[in-house]
Protein backbone atom coordinates (compact mmCIF):
# COMPACT_ATOMS: atom_id res chain seq x y z
CA UNK A 1 0.00 0.00 0.00
CA UNK A 2 1.04 3.92 -0.84
CA UNK A 3 2.48 5.92 1.92
CA UNK A 4 -0.25 8.06 3.76
CA UNK A 5 -0.38 11.58 2.95
CA UNK A 6 -0.43 11.98 6.47
CA UNK A 7 3.24 10.46 6.99
CA UNK A 8 4.15 12.46 4.19
CA UNK A 9 3.05 15.74 5.74
CA UNK A 10 4.94 14.96 8.91
CA UNK A 11 8.50 14.26 7.21
CA UNK A 12 7.55 17.19 5.22
CA UNK A 13 6.89 19.84 8.07
CA UNK A 14 9.66 18.31 9.93
CA UNK A 15 12.01 18.52 6.70
CA UNK A 16 11.37 21.98 6.37
CA UNK A 17 11.41 22.85 9.77
CA UNK A 18 14.90 21.56 10.58
CA UNK A 19 15.42 24.00 7.54
CA UNK A 20 14.40 27.25 8.60
CA UNK A 21 16.33 26.27 11.39
CA UNK A 22 19.14 26.27 9.39
CA UNK A 23 20.09 22.54 10.06
CA UNK A 24 20.91 21.30 6.64
CA UNK A 25 22.05 17.22 8.24
CA UNK A 26 18.12 17.01 9.77
CA UNK A 27 16.34 18.91 7.22
CA UNK A 28 18.30 16.17 4.46
CA UNK A 29 16.68 12.43 5.14
CA UNK A 30 13.23 14.55 6.37
CA UNK A 31 12.62 15.87 2.92
CA UNK A 32 13.93 12.41 1.05
CA UNK A 33 11.60 10.41 3.35
CA UNK A 34 8.96 13.03 2.36
CA UNK A 35 9.95 12.63 -1.71
CA UNK A 36 9.77 8.88 -1.41
CA UNK A 37 6.31 8.68 0.06
CA UNK A 38 5.07 11.69 -2.75
CA UNK A 39 6.23 9.39 -5.32
CA UNK A 40 4.52 6.28 -3.52
CA UNK A 41 1.00 8.51 -3.45
CA UNK A 42 1.80 9.64 -7.14
CA UNK A 43 2.47 5.83 -8.60
CA UNK A 44 -0.69 4.98 -6.64
CA UNK A 45 -3.06 7.84 -8.32
CA UNK A 46 -5.54 7.03 -11.15
CA UNK A 47 -5.39 11.17 -12.15
CA UNK A 48 -2.82 11.92 -14.72
CA UNK A 49 -2.84 15.85 -13.92
CA UNK A 50 -2.75 15.34 -9.72
CA UNK A 51 0.22 12.64 -10.55
CA UNK A 52 2.24 15.25 -12.57
CA UNK A 53 1.50 17.47 -9.82
CA UNK A 54 2.88 15.29 -7.42
CA UNK A 55 5.56 14.05 -8.87
CA UNK A 56 6.73 17.62 -9.46
CA UNK A 57 6.37 18.06 -5.59
CA UNK A 58 8.64 15.54 -5.18
CA UNK A 59 11.05 16.51 -7.09
CA UNK A 60 11.06 20.03 -5.96
CA UNK A 61 12.02 18.10 -1.94
CA UNK A 62 14.69 16.16 -3.53
CA UNK A 63 16.17 19.45 -5.19
CA UNK A 64 15.94 20.87 -1.37
CA UNK A 65 17.73 17.93 0.02
CA UNK A 66 20.15 18.18 -2.70
CA UNK A 67 20.47 21.70 -2.08
CA UNK A 68 20.78 20.62 1.97
CA UNK A 69 24.03 18.83 0.85
CA UNK A 70 25.89 21.86 -1.36
CA UNK A 71 25.24 23.96 1.97
CA UNK A 72 26.61 21.20 4.33
CA UNK A 73 29.63 20.47 2.65
CA UNK A 74 30.00 24.19 2.58
CA UNK A 75 30.15 24.29 6.23
CA UNK A 76 26.63 24.92 6.74
CA UNK A 77 25.04 24.04 10.14
CA UNK A 78 26.00 20.34 11.16
CA UNK A 79 27.58 20.02 8.11
CA UNK A 80 31.00 18.41 7.12
CA UNK A 81 31.70 14.73 8.00
CA UNK A 82 28.20 13.23 7.54
CA UNK A 83 27.12 14.38 3.86
CA UNK A 84 30.03 13.39 1.65
CA UNK A 85 28.83 12.52 -1.72
CA UNK A 86 28.24 8.93 -2.54
CA UNK A 87 30.80 8.77 -5.72
CA UNK A 88 33.40 10.18 -2.77
CA UNK A 89 32.85 7.45 -0.69
CA UNK A 90 33.23 5.09 -3.10
CA UNK A 91 36.61 6.62 -3.79
CA UNK A 92 37.41 6.75 0.20
CA UNK A 93 37.67 10.32 -0.10
CA UNK A 94 37.93 12.24 3.38
CA UNK A 95 41.59 10.10 4.79
CA UNK A 96 41.55 7.78 7.45
CA UNK A 97 40.15 4.13 7.20
CA UNK A 98 37.57 4.33 9.71
CA UNK A 99 33.95 2.98 8.54
CA UNK A 100 31.54 5.24 7.45
CA UNK A 101 28.41 6.56 9.02
CA UNK A 102 27.21 7.49 12.43
CA UNK A 103 28.50 7.29 15.91
CA UNK A 104 26.28 5.41 18.58
CA UNK A 105 27.99 7.46 21.04
CA UNK A 106 26.21 10.47 20.31
CA UNK A 107 22.77 8.75 20.76
CA UNK A 108 24.11 7.83 24.41
CA UNK A 109 21.84 9.88 27.15
CA UNK A 110 25.23 10.95 29.04
CA UNK A 111 22.81 12.17 32.50
CA UNK A 112 21.32 9.12 32.81
CA UNK A 113 17.11 9.80 33.67
CA UNK A 114 16.27 10.80 37.00
CA UNK A 115 12.67 10.13 36.49
CA UNK A 116 11.11 7.03 38.69
CA UNK A 117 7.51 5.25 38.39
CA UNK A 118 6.29 7.58 41.53
CA UNK A 119 7.11 10.99 39.61
CA UNK A 120 4.56 9.58 36.27
CA UNK A 121 0.97 10.50 37.38
CA UNK A 122 -1.39 7.49 38.16
CA UNK A 123 -1.71 4.60 35.16
CA UNK A 124 -1.33 1.80 37.61
CA UNK A 125 -1.98 -0.65 35.26
CA UNK A 126 0.63 0.23 32.59
CA UNK A 127 3.24 0.56 35.29
CA UNK A 128 2.26 -3.03 36.35
CA UNK A 129 2.88 -4.40 33.04
CA UNK A 130 6.21 -2.42 32.61
CA UNK A 131 7.19 -4.16 36.04
CA UNK A 132 5.90 -8.20 34.75
CA UNK A 133 7.72 -7.49 31.47
CA UNK A 134 10.70 -5.66 31.64
CA UNK A 135 12.34 -4.18 34.83
CA UNK A 136 11.41 -7.85 37.38
CA UNK A 137 13.51 -9.89 34.87
CA UNK A 138 15.59 -7.52 34.43
CA UNK A 139 16.68 -6.80 38.11
CA UNK A 140 15.55 -10.64 39.07
CA UNK A 141 17.55 -12.57 36.87
CA UNK A 142 18.39 -15.81 38.58
CA UNK A 143 14.47 -16.15 39.29
CA UNK A 144 13.87 -15.15 35.93
CA UNK A 145 16.22 -17.96 34.54
CA UNK A 146 14.15 -20.06 37.11
CA UNK A 147 10.96 -19.56 35.52
CA UNK A 148 12.18 -19.40 31.99
CA UNK A 149 11.44 -15.90 31.35
CA UNK A 150 14.04 -13.87 28.65
CA UNK A 151 15.71 -10.75 29.87
CA UNK A 152 15.47 -7.94 27.57
CA UNK A 153 14.15 -8.48 24.06
CA UNK A 154 11.77 -5.76 22.22
CA UNK A 155 8.64 -3.81 23.78
CA UNK A 156 6.68 -1.73 21.75
CA UNK A 157 4.92 1.75 23.66
CA UNK A 158 1.62 2.68 21.85
CA UNK A 159 -1.35 4.83 22.00
CA UNK A 160 -2.56 8.63 20.97
CA UNK A 161 -0.09 11.64 21.69
CA UNK A 162 0.72 13.30 24.60
CA UNK A 163 0.54 10.35 27.00
CA UNK A 164 3.85 10.15 28.29
CA UNK A 165 5.75 7.37 26.30
CA UNK A 166 8.73 8.74 26.59
CA UNK A 167 8.55 9.05 30.22
CA UNK A 168 8.00 6.08 30.87
CA UNK A 169 11.04 4.72 28.05
CA UNK A 170 13.52 7.37 30.92
CA UNK A 171 11.79 5.56 33.56
CA UNK A 172 12.29 2.51 32.63
CA UNK A 173 16.22 2.87 32.02
CA UNK A 174 16.09 4.93 35.81
CA UNK A 175 14.64 1.92 37.58
CA UNK A 176 16.86 -0.08 35.91
CA UNK A 177 19.83 2.13 36.07
CA UNK A 178 20.68 1.41 32.37
CA UNK A 179 22.62 2.98 29.55
CA UNK A 180 20.22 4.59 27.69
CA UNK A 181 20.68 5.44 23.73
CA UNK A 182 17.88 7.86 22.24
CA UNK A 183 17.89 7.65 18.54
CA UNK A 184 15.32 8.82 16.17
CA UNK A 185 14.26 7.13 12.34
CA UNK A 186 15.64 11.11 11.03
CA UNK A 187 19.11 10.18 13.58
CA UNK A 188 19.63 6.76 11.31
CA UNK A 189 18.66 8.49 7.97
CA UNK A 190 20.72 11.69 8.33
CA UNK A 191 24.32 10.28 8.26
CA UNK A 192 24.85 8.64 4.77
CA UNK A 193 21.28 7.29 2.95
CA UNK A 194 22.63 4.01 1.61
CA UNK A 195 24.26 3.14 4.56
CA UNK A 196 21.40 3.29 7.20
CA UNK A 197 21.35 -0.44 7.75
CA UNK A 198 25.15 0.17 8.49
CA UNK A 199 24.18 2.90 11.02
CA UNK A 200 21.42 0.35 12.71
CA UNK A 201 23.90 -2.27 13.28
CA UNK A 202 26.43 0.08 15.06
CA UNK A 203 23.61 1.00 17.13
CA UNK A 204 22.59 -2.62 18.32
CA UNK A 205 26.59 -3.73 18.20
CA UNK A 206 27.20 -0.82 21.00
CA UNK A 207 24.25 -1.23 23.13
CA UNK A 208 25.57 -4.96 23.60
CA UNK A 209 28.93 -3.61 24.97
CA UNK A 210 26.99 -2.66 28.08
CA UNK A 211 26.36 -4.66 31.19
CA UNK A 212 22.39 -3.08 30.35
CA UNK A 213 21.22 -0.94 27.98
CA UNK A 214 17.96 0.67 26.64
CA UNK A 215 17.26 1.72 22.56
CA UNK A 216 14.88 3.66 22.87
CA UNK A 217 13.21 4.82 19.40
CA UNK A 218 10.60 7.27 18.97
CA UNK A 219 8.20 7.28 16.01
CA UNK A 220 9.45 3.92 15.22
CA UNK A 221 7.11 3.54 12.33
CA UNK A 222 9.18 5.95 10.22
CA UNK A 223 11.93 3.52 10.41
CA UNK A 224 10.27 0.32 10.32
CA UNK A 225 6.72 0.61 7.82
CA UNK A 226 4.81 -1.10 6.08
CA UNK A 227 6.65 -2.29 3.12
CA UNK A 228 5.45 -2.46 -0.35
CA UNK A 229 6.72 -2.67 -3.87
CA UNK A 230 6.88 1.09 -4.26
CA UNK A 231 9.26 1.44 -1.22
CA UNK A 232 12.59 3.04 -2.04
CA UNK A 233 15.51 0.74 -2.28
CA UNK A 234 17.19 2.39 1.26
CA UNK A 235 14.15 1.52 3.49
CA UNK A 236 14.13 -2.09 1.16
CA UNK A 237 17.87 -2.67 2.97
CA UNK A 238 16.83 -1.06 6.37
CA UNK A 239 13.39 -2.51 7.61
CA UNK A 240 15.43 -6.25 7.37
CA UNK A 241 18.38 -4.97 9.12
CA UNK A 242 16.33 -4.03 11.79
CA UNK A 243 14.21 -6.75 12.48
CA UNK A 244 17.26 -9.30 12.16
CA UNK A 245 18.89 -6.91 14.63
CA UNK A 246 15.97 -7.36 17.10
CA UNK A 247 15.45 -11.34 16.50
CA UNK A 248 18.92 -11.36 16.73
CA UNK A 249 19.08 -10.70 20.83
CA UNK A 250 20.84 -13.42 23.05
CA UNK A 251 18.11 -13.03 25.75
CA UNK A 252 20.17 -16.03 27.75
CA UNK A 253 23.68 -13.74 28.05
CA UNK A 254 24.92 -11.86 30.65
CA UNK A 255 24.55 -8.84 29.18
CA UNK A 256 20.63 -7.63 28.73
CA UNK A 257 19.61 -5.19 25.83
CA UNK A 258 16.28 -3.97 25.67
CA UNK A 259 14.45 -2.40 22.52
CA UNK A 260 11.66 0.56 23.21
CA UNK A 261 9.43 1.48 20.20
CA UNK A 262 6.76 3.94 20.71
CA UNK A 263 4.74 4.93 18.43
CA UNK A 264 1.62 7.03 17.51
CA UNK A 265 0.53 5.27 14.97
CA UNK A 266 1.13 1.24 15.31
CA UNK A 267 -0.94 0.48 12.59
CA UNK A 268 2.24 1.89 10.46
CA UNK A 269 4.53 -0.53 11.35
CA UNK A 270 5.55 -3.58 9.55
CA UNK A 271 3.64 -6.10 10.42
CA UNK A 272 6.63 -9.13 10.84
CA UNK A 273 7.82 -6.31 13.55
CA UNK A 274 4.66 -7.53 15.68
CA UNK A 275 6.31 -11.33 15.66
CA UNK A 276 7.18 -13.30 18.00
CA UNK A 277 11.02 -12.83 18.84
CA UNK A 278 10.33 -9.22 18.12
CA UNK A 279 8.43 -7.04 19.47
CA UNK A 280 7.33 -9.50 21.93
CA UNK A 281 5.15 -6.81 24.01
CA UNK A 282 2.81 -4.28 23.04
CA UNK A 283 1.78 -1.96 25.54
CA UNK A 284 -0.99 0.78 25.01
CA UNK A 285 -0.22 3.93 27.00
CA UNK A 286 -4.12 5.10 27.01
CA UNK A 287 -5.18 8.55 28.27
CA UNK A 288 -4.58 9.70 31.50
CA UNK A 289 -7.98 8.33 33.83
CA UNK A 290 -9.08 11.04 36.39
CA UNK A 291 -6.32 9.87 39.42
CA UNK A 292 -4.12 10.80 36.86
CA UNK A 293 -5.54 13.87 35.82
CA UNK A 294 -5.79 15.28 38.99
CA UNK A 295 -1.48 14.01 40.02
CA UNK A 296 -1.16 16.00 36.74
CA UNK A 297 -2.95 19.15 37.77
CA UNK A 298 -1.26 18.71 41.12
CA UNK A 299 2.14 18.94 39.33
CA UNK A 300 2.29 21.11 36.97
CA UNK A 301 0.16 23.17 39.55
CA UNK A 302 1.84 22.72 42.67
CA UNK A 303 4.71 25.43 42.20
CA UNK A 304 2.13 27.82 40.92
CA UNK A 305 0.63 30.61 43.25
CA UNK A 306 -3.44 30.00 43.45
CA UNK A 307 -5.84 31.23 44.89
CA UNK A 308 -8.26 29.92 47.28
CA UNK A 309 -11.06 28.51 44.74
CA UNK A 310 -8.87 26.54 42.50
CA UNK A 311 -11.23 23.26 42.59
CA UNK A 312 -8.87 20.66 41.21
CA UNK A 313 -11.91 17.80 41.16
CA UNK A 314 -13.68 20.15 39.10
CA UNK A 315 -10.95 20.37 36.58
CA UNK A 316 -10.40 16.60 37.04
CA UNK A 317 -14.26 16.08 35.71
CA UNK A 318 -13.83 18.92 32.82
CA UNK A 319 -10.87 17.21 31.45
CA UNK A 320 -11.73 13.66 30.60
CA UNK A 321 -10.38 12.44 27.43
CA UNK A 322 -7.46 15.30 27.00
CA UNK A 323 -3.76 13.57 27.21
CA UNK A 324 -1.40 14.58 29.60
CA UNK A 325 0.45 17.28 27.08
CA UNK A 326 -3.01 18.69 27.07
CA UNK A 327 -3.38 19.36 30.96
CA UNK A 328 0.44 20.83 30.95
CA UNK A 329 -0.61 23.12 28.53
CA UNK A 330 -3.65 24.43 29.80
CA UNK A 331 -1.76 25.16 33.47
CA UNK A 332 0.78 26.90 31.48
CA UNK A 333 -1.14 28.85 29.33
CA UNK A 334 -3.81 29.75 32.57
CA UNK A 335 -0.49 31.58 34.10
CA UNK A 336 -0.24 34.13 31.73
CA UNK A 337 -3.06 36.40 32.32
CA UNK A 338 -2.60 36.78 36.06
CA UNK A 339 1.54 37.05 35.01
CA UNK A 340 0.67 39.79 32.77
CA UNK A 341 -2.18 41.41 35.46
CA UNK A 342 1.29 41.75 37.34
CA UNK A 343 3.28 43.36 35.20
CA UNK A 344 1.09 46.21 34.27
CA UNK A 345 -0.40 46.58 37.65
CA UNK A 346 2.07 45.87 39.72
CA UNK A 347 0.73 44.09 42.40
CA UNK A 348 0.84 40.06 41.81
CA UNK A 349 -2.21 37.87 41.82
CA UNK A 350 -2.67 34.34 42.28
CA UNK A 351 -4.07 32.06 39.40
CA UNK A 352 -8.00 31.40 39.89
CA UNK A 353 -10.42 28.88 38.74
CA UNK A 354 -11.61 31.31 36.12
CA UNK A 355 -8.56 31.69 34.55
CA UNK A 356 -8.17 27.91 34.33
CA UNK A 357 -11.56 27.07 32.90
CA UNK A 358 -11.13 30.10 30.32
CA UNK A 359 -7.97 28.66 28.85
CA UNK A 360 -9.87 25.18 29.03
CA UNK A 361 -12.79 26.91 26.69
CA UNK A 362 -10.16 27.71 24.48
CA UNK A 363 -8.72 24.34 24.24
CA UNK A 364 -9.45 21.20 22.39
CA UNK A 365 -8.81 17.69 22.87
CA UNK A 366 -6.03 17.09 20.76
CA UNK A 367 -7.06 13.34 20.41
CA UNK A 368 -10.69 12.99 19.18
CA UNK A 369 -13.13 10.54 19.47
CA UNK A 370 -12.41 9.13 16.26
CA UNK A 371 -8.45 8.61 16.80
CA UNK A 372 -9.61 6.92 20.29
CA UNK A 373 -11.95 4.63 18.15
CA UNK A 374 -9.20 3.16 15.98
CA UNK A 375 -6.64 2.60 18.95
CA UNK A 376 -9.42 0.90 20.54
CA UNK A 377 -10.00 -1.70 16.72
CA UNK A 378 -5.98 -1.86 16.43
CA UNK A 379 -5.72 -2.87 20.39
CA UNK A 380 -8.61 -5.92 19.90
CA UNK A 381 -7.42 -6.88 16.34
CA UNK A 382 -3.50 -6.91 17.91
CA UNK A 383 -3.34 -7.54 21.67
Amino acid sequence: MPASFATFQRLKDKGLAALREGDHVAARPYLIQAAECMIEIAEANTDPAQRAEQEAYAKELLDLARDCDRRAAAGGRGGGAALRPRGERARGGGGGDEEPGANPDDWIVREKPTVRFDDIAGLDDVKAEIKLKMLHPFNHPELAARYGIDVGGGVLLWGPPGTGKTMFAKAIACELDATMFVISPAQLMSKWVGEAEQNVRKLFDAAKQEAKSIIFMDEVEALVPRRSGQQSTVMQRVVPQILQEIEGFDRKAGRALLFLGATNEPWSLDPAMMRPGRLDAKIYVPLPDAPARLRLFEIYLGKRPLADDIDLPALVELTAGYSGADIKAICERSARRPFLESIEGGQPRNIRQADLLAVLAETPRSVTGKELERFEKWRIENQ
